[in-house]
């Protein structure tokens, strides 16, 4: 995504749109990269315009779960919901492809909803596409096997990327979907027993 006007929201406005590239400050970051961590106050809000970012909650006994993704076009509502309450993040937001983003102050995107109701439209729509992921992960958890659970991760991987190709070592796959490296290991061989797919080096390769 090179223009934010390919938002399907943004583009009866492009007076939003002008005013957005004109507050906000765009970085580029490498896979890897922590753009916001847990307990950190939110003085901006990130719009992704390249690349992905997972967003991810840490339990108090330190597990970790991968609870969605951020595509281009698409921004952190967590991030939002907190900003505006000035209160801190529950989630941490890690880069899973390069990505360049749009930092908008906080001040501005509150600022927004009441100049701009495309803006209200884009947030309530984002709010409501994160609650049925957010729906999709208690039920996988509550209902679905731990097997379920990883093949539909690297299916969704698969769709994100668009490539079949997934470079992710196991321990990787064991953070995001809350559970041990030893488990992600067995059930991996045994789908590729199956020929669902097929181990490499740091790399899993769907069928």
């Amino acid at each position: 995504m090179e223009d934010l006007q390919q938002i399907t929201e943004f583009r009866t406005s492009p007076e939003l749109v002008e005013k957005l590239y004109q507050y906000s400050i765009q970085k580029s970051f490498e896979a890897g990269r922590i753009i916001v961590n847990e307990n950190a106050y939110i003085n901006s809000i990130p719009i992704v315009t390249k690349g992905m970012i997972k967003v991810i909650r840490t339990e108090d006994d330190g597990r970790e779960l991968l609870l969605y993704y951020i595509k281009a076009g698409e921004s952190c509502v967590m991030s939002f919901l907190g900003g505006m309450h000035n209160d801190t993040s529950k989630v941490r937001a890690e880069v899973e492809e390069d990505a360049e983003i749009l930092f908008l102050p906080m001040d501005k995107a509150s600022l927004f909803i009441k100049e701009h109701p495309e803006w209200l439209d884009y947030i309530f729509r984002l709010y409501h596409r994160r609650f049925e992921e957010l729906l999709e992960i208690i039920n996988a958890i509550s209902f679905k096997k731990m097997d379920e659970r990883l093949l539909a991760l690297l299916q969704k991987k698969q769709e994100l990327t668009k490539n079949s190709v997934i470079n992710i070592t196991h321990e990787q796959l064991s953070n995001e979907l809350g559970t041990a490296r030893v488990v992600v290991s067995r059930l991996l061989k045994q789908l590729e027993d199956n020929k669902v797919l097929k181990l490499g080096r740091n790399k899993i390769i769907l069928m």
